[in-house]
């Protein structure tokens, strides 16, 4: 590989990876308009308890029903990404500490992002995100008070 295009794989790399930063950071901050900004018109989010999410519009109303009754406060970590052989699109997998107050209980987890992405313009999105959780359960000394 030649050295433009090593310097572009590894700018590529870290956009993908701000991507799942910046999704992280957006929903820390109920941030649903920013958050959806993120992934492809006709991208789709499964969170693995309900049907597939798909497109913006259904992202975005999705999301601003999670945010007006529950809290999320993920961290993500050990991201590893491979581009397919176009450079245009990639798929990746990050894992997810999650903290979270969902109808007033606060609960943790951990899980794992599936993801593909594409690059749309001069930036990267999702395509798709799947979200596996490994366990989520009730923390009673965090418990929201009335």
């Amino acid at each position: 590989m030649n050295v433009e295009a090593t310097v572009r794989q590894l700018a590529d790399l870290e956009s993908i990876r701000d991507l799942a930063r910046r999704y992280a950071h957006f929903v820390w901050q109920k941030d649903a308009a920013n958050a959806v900004a993120l992934f492809a018109d006709d991208a789709e989010m499964d969170t693995g308890d309900r049907p597939p999410i798909r497109g913006r519009e259904a992202l975005l109303e999705a999301y601003q029903a999670m945010f007006a009754t529950s809290e999320f406060h993920p961290t993500i970590h050990n991201h590893v990404v491979e581009f397919d052989s176009s450079g245009n699109g990639a798929s990746g997998t990050c894992y997810l500490s999650l903290e979270a107050t969902i109808d007033g209980v606060s609960q943790v987890g951990t899980g794992v992002y599936r993801d593909r992405y594409a690059r749309v313009g001069d930036a990267w999105k999702f395509q798709s995100r799947k979200l596996s959780m490994v366990y989520l359960v009730e923390s009673d000394s965090c418990r929201s008070k009335p």
